[in-house]
């Protein structure tokens, strides 16, 4: 999303009355430089790669490839302390009026069944940057300004900077820990996820994300999903930096996972899966990551994982999986991209829930009727 209205105005840097504007590129087949400040164009026809020099007069350029771009100029310096200088990215929806081809965005929240991400970066040393997954989300169907939400997903961060507010806390999604950071610029609300150290590439449900900033009261299942970005957000030099690769879909309809065949039991005492449980606890709730791996030598086509909560644990949301709570029994059934598992191959779901009492965690977990070991 553009940031004038973001960082600028945090910075103190946006004139009243200030006019931001979107050059429309072509279509790049071969690669194509683009050094206009706002220069855009389109790649895979679905994509928008923008250069999105918003914070500074100095040059930059970026290189844009059939799958990503990279950074080949950047002569912007920003104060640490304050705004990056630009925010080269590719995205899928609407962004200042400039919509991607094909586009289902805006979309409402509730209506969206899986938003399967993947993303591959490259990195360098000696610049001062983050490389962010952006998230935008407003209460309309706003395709021009400035959203009322961004979710801010950092994979890297080098140098002294910070994200916008301060930390809250820890969250565990698609498999990882995060320093979740809140606050806002004055113009849109911002929640971050801070990966510890770099993560060069990385495939997850951009819905895992949401469902969490909605689980903390940020949105609503109403709010619609504008776009989503991926790219960097330099504040002194970077080139080098690039997207290797961004996919992004959107799907939209029922989350009624695939029907999974007959269940193939093993011998007692050779579980052919493994479950790792991996938890955030505070003191009247918690969130839960469980990663399932079919450690058999058949392959899983659509998976459902049964076991009990202690008492007094009470899901309240859930994502990557339609997870479903009667007493203490939970059961958790696959989405319809990620009910095949190959031999060795993992999938990461995870909830919410509230909790009186002490905590504690399943003791136990079956896969299709059979038993899983514990990771």
């Amino acid at each position: 999303m553009k940031r004038p209205l973001r960082a600028l105005a945090a910075a103190g840097l946006l004139a009243a009355g200030a006019i931001v504007a979107v050059a429309l590129g072509g279509t790049a087949s071969a690669d194509t430089q683009i050094c206009e400040q706002y220069g855009s164009t389109t790649i895979g026809g679905k994509y928008v790669v923008q250069n999105n020099r918003w914070g500074t007069s100095a040059q930059q350029c970026i290189n844009v490839t059939s799958t990503g771009f990279s950074i080949t100029r950047q002569d912007g310096v920003g104060s640490t302390s304050g705004a990056p200088v630009s925010y080269p990215s590719i995205f899928v929806g609407c962004h200042y009026t400039n919509c991607s081809p094909g586009t289902n965005l805006p979309v409402q929240v509730k209506n969206i069944s899986s938003a399967p991400a993947s993303i591959s970066y490259n990195y360098v040393s000696g610049a001062i940057y983050d490389a962010a997954y952006d998230i935008w989300l407003d209460p309309s169907p706003k395709k021009d300004g400035v959203n009322q939400m961004e979710i801010m997903i950092w994979l890297n961060r080098q140098g002294p900077i910070q994200p916008i507010g301060s930390p809250v806390g820890n969250a565990s999604i698609a498999g990882r820990t995060w320093e979740v950071w809140r606050g806002s610029n004055g113009s849109n609300n911002v929640i971050s996820y801070v990966a510890p150290s770099a993560i060069p590439s990385m495939s997850f449900d951009a819905m895992a994300f949401i469902n969490d900033t909605k689980n903390r009261g940020a949105i609503t299942s109403d709010w619609y999903l504008t776009s989503i970005q991926a790219g960097f957000e330099p504040w002194q030099g970077g080139v080098g930096l690039a997207v290797n690769s961004f996919s992004q879909s959107v799907n939209t309809g029922g989350t009624t996972p695939t029907t999974p065949p007959p269940a193939t039991t093993p011998p007692p005492g050779n579980a052919a899966c493994s479950v790792k449980y991996t938890t955030n606890v505070w003191n009247n709730g918690f969130t839960a990551d469980v990663t399932v791996t079919n450690t058999g030598s058949s392959t899983v086509n659509g998976w459902t994982l049964t076991y009990n909560l202690p008492s007094g644990q009470t899901i309240t949301g859930s994502w990557n999986a339609t997870v479903t709570q009667s007493g203490s029994a939970v059961t958790a059934r696959n989405l319809s991209y990620n009910g095949t598992l190959s031999p060795g191959a993992s999938t990461s779901f995870g909830y919410q829930a509230s909790m009186t009492g002490s905590f504690s965690v399943p003791s136990s977990f079956s896969l299709n009727g059979a038993a899983c070991t514990r990771v």
